[in-house]
Parts: C-alpha cells; sequence; structure tokens
C-alpha cells in the first residue's frame, strides 16, 4: 500500500480517519487563537508585538503570530514581512488559477519548438514536460521582476477611496492571499497522491471540487 496512507487501507476508514484529524485541528487552533475575551491571559507573542491592530488582523483569529516573529521588530522590518506575505498570496492565486483553468482552457500555439500547450499535463507533472530552457526563462523573468520591479507601481486604474475602505480592502486582499495559500497546499498534496496512487479517490478529474468546470 502507498506510504500516503493515513491508517489503514480502506478508503473509507482513511477518509473518516483524515476527517477526525482535521476536525481536532481545527478545535485545536480555535481554541488557541480565540478571541481575548474568550480566554484566561493573552499569549506572550501578543503582548510583545507592537503590531495587533494592524490591517489584516480579522477574527475568530485576532492578532495571530505563534512564532512571534513581530516582536521587538521596527516598522522597516515588519513592513518587509507584510509585503512578503502579500506577495505570496498574489503568487499562490496565480498558481491556484492555473491550476483551475488548463482543465478547461488551453492557450492554442506553441511553447517552444514542437511542443504544443494542450500537450502539456496540467498541475505538477507540467515541471517535467517543460524544457530546461524554458525554466530558466520563466525563474529569470520572474527574479528580474522581483528584484529590479520591472512592473512597478500602477497607477492607471487606482480607485479613489477613503483611508476606512481602503483598509477594509487591503485586508480582503490579504484574507484572499492567505486562503489562495492554503488552496495551493491543498491542490499539491491532492495531486502529488493521485501520482503517486492514480485515481486513489475515485474521481475522474483534479478539481474535483468543482464538477461544473466538465
Amino acid at each position: 500500500p502507498s506510504s500516503l496512507y493515513i491508517l489503514g487501507t480502506d478508503y473509507s476508514e482513511r477518509y473518516l480517519n483524515m476527517k477526525l484529524l482535521i476536525s481536532a485541528l481545527l478545535l485545536g487552533a480555535a481554541a488557541a487563537f480565540a478571541p481575548a475575551s474568550q480566554q484566561a491571559a493573552t499569549s506572550t507573542a501578543v503582548r510583545a508585538s507592537e503590531y495587533t491592530e494592524e490591517t489584516g488582523v480579522v477574527g475568530p483569529t485576532g492578532f495571530f503570530d505563534p512564532a512571534g516573529l513581530s516582536n521587538g521588530i521596527d516598522r522597516t522590518t515588519f513592513d518587509n514581512y507584510r509585503l512578503a506575505e502579500l506577495k505570496h498570496g498574489r503568487v499562490a492565486q496565480l498558481a491556484v488559477i492555473g491550476f483551475v483553468v488548463p482543465e478547461f482552457y488551453r492557450w492554442p500555439g506553441e511553447l517552444f519548438p514542437g511542443l504544443k500547450f494542450a500537450d502539456i499535463p496540467n498541475g505538477i507533472e507540467a515541471i517535467n514536460a517543460i524544457p530546461s530552457l524554458g525554466w530558466l526563462q520563466i525563474l529569470f523573468f520572474v527574479g528580474a521582476v522581483d528584484y529590479w520591479g520591472f512592473l512597478g507601481n500602477f497607477e492607471t486604474g487606482k480607485p479613489n477611496l477613503d483611508p476606512e475602505e481602503f483598509a477594509r480592502r487591503q485586508t480582503q486582499e490579504l484574507q484572499h492571499g492567505r486562503l489562495a495559500m492554503l488552496s495551493t497546499l491543498e491542490l499539491f498534496r491532492h495531486n502529488a497522491q493521485n501520482l503517486v496512487e492514480p485515481n486513489f479517490d475515485g474521481l475522474d478529474h483534479l478539481i474535483t471540487g468543482l464538477p461544473f468546470l466538465y
């Protein structure tokens, strides 16, 4: 049996055990990071940080920094951390789109001479299908944009918002990115398990939660 089995070899048993495990983790997280009014004491990380009221703090978890990364840092360092979170969230949103869209649409033409877009498998398998030169081009372009900021700060199309609405939309973007990061991890896990154990879930498609795509 596959090493990715959680408990036992029977699918229904493994599915039940997985649900129980996830439920226990969620309950534990909810208990550990409940709002201050529901806790007997505030965590050391929250007490020590100066950034508990920053944009992006939402309920029910409130300020979430269990590793204490924001303790004793200056504003520049905190802003760099927040910028990194924002970048990762945006990349994760693109990754989710990159998983979903190829399930029902492929670009016409060729990615590389002799390699059509339609011939590239979706998901993790695409890593081996793209030639090394293609990966070097992708990595160079992404690195150049990130390091030199070629794309810059887009002024066109920016809405004129009052500070309260602007902060609300900033929080929404952070939340969307956080959700996308979790979604990307689950897509990777599900896709990888399907490669090790084809059709392990008894379903025919990669994006099992959106049957209307097919």
